[in-house]
């Protein structure tokens, strides 16, 4: 990663970016899939270009030294990474920028700041690394009830402030990016092991506070499994929690702050657990006749305790337009990792469940299979495939993702549900066929994590409304379908329609409760989860 700052449109930071060789094979893939030789291109504005209003608030002479309203930190925190954002963003629409962007250095500073929010009808949003997919960190306010917004940046809380090699844990700020925690631990001999694909653009707090899926796919699925203790700045006061291993003592108050996206309170460091680096490995990308076929080989796995790092499954096409296979066969990338003992005995238990439901390995020497053939080409496909929406939009072409999960017992029904839904929302909002394909990005004894992909070639002009259209036949099926509206990608404002209809009613208002004790003037992030 580059020391350069983050993009203000796009995927990454400045200087970084899809090569000339991906954006060749992303413009054949889709020119295939859709019949063209040709794509009409609409180009974002440049950064000096962009007019954002002006801001409606003026920070008081005590916070203006970590505020600023530059053009640059405003336009970079306006959006995440959803696609719909990204539509806005090509279009140069930055009316929602925030007023002001707070770099606070310390937790007096946070203080200070929600002070004056509370007073001054602001709202704060806590920003994370930004690389929020569902509209967690864009300041859309209601202008009515708010005179301003002001984008909380944690980036000065970067460092690592204690590691206890006795109990495994480490002290960690929030603000911390993915590759300087792991490069700090790394001497030590430690890792936290929680590689979400945003890890180079992503911060501890963000995903603590969004519940970020990582890089085991099972057993050790989300952070929530490694946080040991929290502190967070709430407008009511500083909150603490012990640091135990484990406790009985009435409802977690750890949990009430996992998750719950900045509406709380803002998260300034953790205790988190962590784990030896591993050494001994190993893996195989395992091929099925049918997607069907590789889930019922997961279950199998799953069910039989093996707990493998990594146990996703592509289906034919998803396989094919990664580069993993030729779209004929679905595949199983399926890892083993350990610090303390060979994994080669665990790898050859899980082939042999693969074996029961048709499943070929594709590699004999299990010790590095896991970055041979199509598993290497489907993890290099898996980080290198945010840099290309940046490219694919400019030429119309309507692609995100969705996901979920769902028991065992429902999951075929469920997929197929899904899927045609999906497919039929592409027909009717773009008047021609599109793809929908499908994967597991994490998995469990008691049911999956299925990963949505859509395609659909769209109409410039018209993009962020037939995006709209898809996503909400989607969303409307899975829920129907007896899914969760998220597994990994949070709430945010995006999803909050489905979220509403998902959690209990009398929980909304126990939540509610909860904001109204610590955050009175509802000021911190609105609109994500509840209404204030």
């Amino acid at each position: 990663m580059s020391g350069n700052r983050l993009k203000h449109f796009g995927w990454g930071r400045e200087g970084e970016g899809a090569t000339e060789a991906e954006i060749s094979a992303a413009r054949k893939l889709y020119g295939q899939l859709f019949g063209l030789d040709h794509f009409p291109e609409q180009a974002p504005p440049p950064l000096e270009a962009l007019s954002l209003p002006p801001p409606r608030v003026t920070i008081p002479a005590s916070l203006s030294g970590f505020c600023t309203a530059a053009l640059y930190d405003r336009a970079a925190h306006t959006y995440g990474k959803s696609f719909g954002e990204t539509v806005r963003g090509l279009l140069g629409d930055y009316a929602s920028a925030p007023d002001f962007v707070a770099y606070p250095k310390t937790e007096a500073d946070i203080s200070a700041l929600m002070d004056w929010a509370g007073s001054a009808d602001v709202a704060l949003i806590p920003f994370g690394g930004g690389s929020s997919v569902v509209g967690g960190v864009e300041p859309r306010i209601d202008h009515t009830r708010y005179k301003g917004a002001v984008s909380l940046d944690m980036c000065h809380f970067n460092r690592i402030e204690a590691i206890d090699r006795t109990s495994r844990a480490a002290c960690i700020q929030a603000g911390i990016y993915g590759p300087a925690l792991e490069a700090e631990l790394r001497p030590h001999g430690l890792s936290l092991r929680h590689f979400p694909q945003s890890f180079a653009y992503s911060t501890l707090g963000g995903w603590i506070a969004t519940r970020s899926g990582g890089h085991f796919a099972t057993l050790f699925t989300h952070i929530d499994e490694l946080v040991e203790s929290l502190r967070l700045v709430t407008p009511k006061g500083i909150i603490e929690t012990r640091r135990l291993p484990a406790s009985g003592a009435g409802p977690n108050p750890d949990r009430l702050f996992i998750g719950s996206e900045g509406i709380l309170g803002v998260i300034t460091k953790a205790w988190m657990r962590v784990h030896h680096r591993p050494r001994f490995r190993a893996g195989s990308a395992v091929h099925f006749p049918d997607f069907y076929a590789a889930a019922l080989a997961v279950r199998a796995i799953l069910q039989a305790g093996l707990y493998p790092a990594n146990c996703r499954i592509l289906d034919p096409q998803e396989a094919a337009n990664t580069g993993a296979a030729e779209g004929k066969t679905a595949v199983m990338v399926l890892a083993f990792e350990s610090a303390d003992h060979p994994v080669e005995a665990a790898m050859r238990r899980a082939l042999e469940c693969c074996a029961d439901f048709h499943g070929t390995p594709e590699v004999t020497e299990l010790a590095e299979g896991h970055l041979a053939g199509a598993a290497g080409r489907w993890r290099e496909a898996f980080i290198r495939m945010p840099y290309l929406r940046e490219h694919t939009i400019r030429w119309g072409v309507i692609t995100d993702t969705f996901e979920t999960a769902i028991t065992w017992d429902r999951f075929e029904s469920f997929h197929a549900h899904v899927k045609a839904a999906t497919e039929a929302a592409i027909r009717e909002v773009t008047g021609r066929a599109g793809q929908v394909t499908c994967r597991f990005t994490h998995a469990y004894p008691d049911g999956p994590a299925p990963y949505f992909t859509f395609h659909a070639l769209g109409r410039h002009g018209a993009l962020l409304e037939q995006w709209q259209a898809i996503k909400r036949a989607a969303s409307d099926a899975l829920i129907a379908a007896g899914g969760t509206i998220t597994h990994h990608h949070a709430v945010g404002r995006d999803h909050r329609p489905w979220y509403d209809q998902e959690r209990p009613e009398l929980f909304a208002s126990a939540l509610r409760a909860a904001k109204q004790a610590l955050d009175p003037a509802g000021v911190l992030n609105p609109g994500v989860l509840i209404d204030p």
